[in-house]
């Protein structure tokens, strides 16, 4: 995921049937296609649709949690899962409010994405 490292958010689009894919994705799920996609930059502006705070987490974070799990849908109509940085305190979280997503290093030297306010 090099775009991740270099700060850009890239979604793929099937070469075959057009369908764009956030997070992206080798295989096209609507037209079965298999290795046909083309990496496309997206608009970085989220609308957050919805969320709820994790008190439970995956092994390995357990001493992340409390975090806030968003859902967040893109000016080109994607939707997406995400965490909400814990920079953003809770009582600021509202539905429609504006995000935008920030790759973010983890302990393992992997590389994910979280929102962040649109205007940070």
């Amino acid at each position: 995921a090099d775009y991740l490292e270099k700060g850009k958010i890239e979604a793929t689009q099937c070469r075959v049937c057009k369908k764009v894919y956030f997070p992206p994705r080798m295989d096209c799920s609507n037209c079965l296609s298999k290795d046909q996609m083309n990496w496309k930059e997206i608009d970085n502006e989220w609308t957050l649709l919805t969320y709820t705070k994790a008190h439970l987490a995956p092994t390995g974070f357990e001493e992340d949690t409390p975090y806030i799990l968003a859902i967040a849908e893109s000016n080109e109509g994607l939707k997406t899962l995400a965490r909400i940085s814990k920079d953003v305190s809770e009582d600021k979280v509202k539905l429609g409010m504006k995000l935008k997503l920030v790759p973010v290093k983890l302990p393992h030297d992997k590389t994910v994405y979280e929102f962040r306010l649109s205007n940070e």
